[in-house]
């Protein structure tokens, strides 16, 4: 259960990432209180899966999951450039992601 708690709060901490930009600098009051609903809920579930999983297992998988969301979005709806670069760290992460898991308890 832990696990799949882990993979909601990255889940959570993407859609969070994408919220930021609307708020236009906290200016806009609805868009910024989603920012700090969605905020508040990622880190609640992340700490919830580190009741058993290691703090830094979780929290590598946690930004994990956020840094390949964040950029796999920004390049379908942004237009951001994919490069192989990119594309290698990105291949990067997820196995750290999955390595992390396959030697972890919990």
């Amino acid at each position: 259960m832990s696990w799949v708690l882990l993979i909601l709060a990255g889940l959570v901490e993407v859609a969070w990432s994408q919220s930021i930009k609307p708020t236009q600098g906290f200016t806009r009051p609805i868009p910024t209180v989603i920012c700090f609903v969605l905020a508040t809920v990622a880190v609640w579930l992340l700490s919830k899966s580190m009741q058993t999983l290691p703090v830094g297992t979780a929290y590598a998988v946690f930004t994990g999951i956020g840094a390949v969301g964040a950029i796999g979005l920004g390049v379908v709806l942004n237009d951001d450039p994919m490069t192989v670069g990119r594309a290698a760290a990105l291949a990067l992460i997820v196995g750290g992601i999955v390595l992390a898991r396959v030697t972890s308890p919990g």
